[in-house]
């Protein structure tokens, strides 16, 4: 079997800056008919998601306001990372800021790729172990979290049960039970 081939790419349009991502149009030459379609790109920078893991084995969540679906969510931490961060940084940074708790240690689970029909940039999935609360809640002002310690034994029922329904909080929690020896899920 082989691969599809790639597509070339003719134009790149900026069209619009919406602060935390851009939209771009490309233009780009099939190469089968070799006619030009409009595409659509979402460009952002990386992100972060950590899962965090007390020493008695709990997950620390949290629950926010999403305008997307106007829904509050229960979630991993996560975040941007910002300009000149490293991954692992900007994941502590999230976990500090939106729940209080610190790590012990941190260690990536991989990189998934949001939706690759649209979006050009990576998520950086980690888990932190051993997090213990250190500090206050240090929410910007777009943003309020509220933290929910979840026993590991709850996450399938809130996951099979709609109760977490984030797909990037998902990808993370599956990469962390692909990390897990069988015994620890």
């Amino acid at each position: 079997m082989t691969d599809p081939k790639r597509w070339t790419v003719l134009e790149t349009e900026f069209l619009q800056d919406c602060r935390v991502f851009s939209v771009s149009r490309l233009h780009a030459r099939s190469p089968h008919t070799g006619r030009s379609h409009p595409f659509f790109c979402i460009d952002s920078p990386d992100w972060v998601n950590v899962v965090p893991i007390t020493p008695d084995g709990d997950v620390v969540m949290i629950r926010q306001y999403r305008h997307g679906s106007s829904q509050v969510t229960l979630e991993t931490p996560g975040g941007l990372i910002d300009p000149g961060e490293q991954p692992a940084e900007a994941a502590a940074r999230e976990l500090l800021e939106e729940t209080g708790y610190r790590a012990r240690t941190l260690s990536p689970l991989g990189e998934i790729n949001p939706n690759p029909a649209l979006f050009r940039n990576k998520l950086h999935a980690f888990i932190a172990h051993d997090v213990e609360k250190v500090a206050p809640i240090q929410n910007g002002h777009t943003e309020e979290t509220v933290v929910e310690l979840v026993g590991r034994d709850r996450l399938r029922e809130l996951a099979r049960g709609g109760g977490v329904d984030h797909a990037l909080v998902m990808a993370v929690l599956y990469r962390l039970e692909l990390e897990q020896s069988p015994e620890e899920c």
